[in-house]
């Protein structure tokens, strides 16, 4: 049976983009988003705000270090991956990040970015004709 590793979100930096370059010169990009759920309890309104990791590549990372600014709304797709490393006293630790495939900056002119391109696939997606009936 086949798996599913999907992610899409659609929310706000918390804090500008990071760019870096691999040894090879490959662009990778790092930045935080913000998803709030809102509810009412009691006649009180409640919200939980979720955080983020994104990692983008390429071309794609250093669109996104370049346009997008805290506070920019920004739809995200790709898949979640969990990484592990050994840091400096040998304890293991994790993080858990969305690699997007799929980067669209959302708003106007006037959330941080002028002239930007609206989408760019962060890297060559593996689209089906099924995926062009979407309705967002």
């Amino acid at each position: 049976m086949s798996s599913v590793n999907k992610a899409i979100i659609v929310g706000n930096l918390g804090r500008d983009p990071e760019v870096r370059h691999t040894q090879s010169g490959n662009a990778v990009c790092n930045f935080s988003v913000a998803t709030s759920e809102k509810w009412t309890k009691d006649g009180q309104t409640q919200e939980k705000t979720e955080w983020h990791r994104v990692v983008v590549w390429g071309k794609q990372a250093e669109n996104c270090a370049q346009y997008l600014k805290k506070g920019r709304s920004v739809y995200i797709e790709g898949r979640i991956q969990t990484r592990e490393w050994v840091n400096k006293e040998g304890q293991k630790q994790y993080t858990t990040e969305v690699v997007a495939n799929q980067v669209q900056f959302l708003g106007g002119r006037g959330e941080g970015s002028s002239g930007e391109p609206k989408s760019e696939p962060a890297s060559a997606p593996s689209s089906s004709p099924a995926d062009d009936d979407i309705p967002f």
